[in-house]
């Protein structure tokens, strides 16, 4: 078996709605809707898929939490300019912008956290020295 790429990941929170409100406003992403109203943040060909905590949808992780996920999201955006729009959406960034290794290579990324305290990582592929 050969994996070529991510499909969906899903996030536990404990707000559908502000998440969303959230997700859509920080980063950019459409919230959609499917399979009898559930919710989903799609961008790129991915998409978060939204499980409110106590009302998870089954199958499910086996413990599932709000707050507990710490992921990577790369962006074509400058850096720079990621930074200026959290800024102006209010949103704190904890770490960076720091040089780290992505899994393609060199990334430049900031650090900060959405409304259940997730460790969102937004980078850039690092322009080579």
């Amino acid at each position: 078996m050969m994996i070529v790429r991510i499909d969906h990941v899903v996030l536990t929170v404990a707000s559908i709605e502000a998440t969303c409100a959230f997700y859509s406003r920080v980063l950019g992403m459409e919230v959609v809707t499917f399979a009898e109203g559930r919710k989903a943040l799609s961008f790129g060909a991915q998409k978060f898929n939204l499980h409110e905590v106590g009302r998870e949808f089954d199958p499910k992780a086996h413990r599932p939490t709000a707050g507990s996920a710490d992921f990577c999201l790369i962006t074509e955006t400058p850096l720079d300019d990621v930074v200026a729009h959290l800024a102006a959406q209010n949103v704190v960034i904890e770490d960076g912008p720091v040089e780290r290794t992505g899994a393609a290579g060199p990334i430049r990324s900031v650090y900060f956290r959405d409304p259940d305290g997730n460790l969102v990582e937004v980078a850039t592929d690092a322009v080579p020295a």
